[in-house]
């Protein structure tokens, strides 16, 4: 009987670690699975947000990445997290962390389908927000950032935050992009234009190399416009900051450095990593836009194929880089400690083996 119930204390400890993730499970479940009937069937508002979980740019598809990270974090740090007091029945720390547990669903539940986001875009709207039917899925994303982080402190304490933080940091930067972008018309946010030139300059030499022409047609609404051609066709598309590479920098920079934090590595190989996985990162973006180009002159500007990989497929692309980069970067250190372990030396070995016997 005691050994019985030390097994279901040590899987209700189990459980007990697991519910921020499923308590966010549940509020995703529900978005996924009543999506489109979720916002008044207004055109720019059923527009934007109908199959949301099949767009990555302007959609939630970042979700199941976030799951993804948090699970990692999680059982990175299994051994190292300590529950707070929650353990506790009765306890203040335990009915916020039951609330905290509830408020995902609630907000979803609330602001999708009793219309408090049509009051959201509406405020939006006489606020001069450009994109206003936008505002509702980058605030979903920053309040879900805020309520998760919530969690994990009130469930481990600073410590928490430290292990598991890349997750919620990653929902928080996919909010505050979309916030800017919705705010600034056609990518007109002045910082972020930078890298614009750079990127379409290289993906127009490589499409070049790849044997279209391209021609550089001014500028519309301050964004840069690329045509390219072939024999079988041609597409034109304006090259604003979150097609240049800067969204996929930003979430690469903020996850390579909380991951770095954590680590042993030193400061020069830190360094290292983070410029290699910067440079492959931007260079990743610059094959996007040139695939999109490519996938459109072959298909057509506006047709299924290219609006899918534009919103999706070709976000794949920066997101399994940033994804996987870490895990590269510990399977390279496993391997360089493998290398750098000192050896015995041999002939010493098998002297002292034979005077033994």
């Amino acid at each position: 009987m005691q050994s019985i119930l030390q097994r279901i204390k040590k899987n209700s400890y189990v459980l007990v670690k697991l519910l921020p993730i499923l308590s966010f499970m549940v509020p995703f479940l529900i978005l996924y699975l009543y999506q489109d009937i979720a916002y008044p069937p207004y055109p720019f508002y059923y527009r934007s947000y109908t199959n949301t979980f099949e767009m990555m740019w302007k959609g939630r598809t970042f979700y199941i990445f976030f799951l993804w990270l948090t699970s990692l974090e999680i059982i990175l740090s299994w051994d190292k997290l300590k529950l707070s007091q929650i353990n506790k029945v009765i306890s203040s720390r335990t009915i916020a962390f039951i609330i905290a547990l509830l408020l995902p669903t609630i907000y979803v539940v609330l602001f999708n389908y009793c219309g408090l986001n049509v009051a959201l875009v509406d405020w939006a709207w006489q606020n001069g927000i450009v994109q206003c039917d936008w505002m509702p899925l980058s605030i979903e994303y920053l309040v879900f950032a805020a309520l998760y982080t919530a969690l994990i402190f009130l469930q481990y304490g600073v410590y928490g935050l430290k292990s598991i933080s890349l997750s919620p940091v990653f929902l928080a930067a996919i909010g505050i992009i979309y916030t800017i972008d919705n705010t600034y018309q056609y990518g007109s946010f002045t910082p972020f234009q930078i890298l614009v030139p750079t990127t379409a300059n290289l993906a127009a030499y490589l499409l070049n190399l790849m044997g279209y022409q391209t021609q550089w047609l001014g500028q519309h609404y301050g964004t840069p416009v690329l045509s390219a051609w072939n024999t079988q066709g041609s597409a034109r598309f304006g090259i604003a900051w979150p097609c240049s590479g800067i969204e996929s920098l930003l979430i690469y920079t903020l996850t390579i450095l909380l991951f770095l934090r954590n680590t042993n590595i030193s400061w020069k190989q830190r360094a290292l990593y983070f410029l290699v996985g910067a440079i492959v990162t931007f260079f990743i973006n610059v094959m996007r836009i040139a695939t999109i180009f490519i996938i459109a002159i072959d298909t057509g500007m506006y047709s299924l194929q290219t609006g899918r990989f534009h919103d999706y497929y070709g976000q794949l692309y920066s997101i399994t880089w940033i994804a996987l980069y870490p895990l590269m970067i510990i399977a390279t250190q496993a391997l360089w400690r493998r290398i750098n372990i000192p050896k015995d030396d041999t002939p010493n070995n098998t002297k002292s083996f034979e005077t033994a016997h």
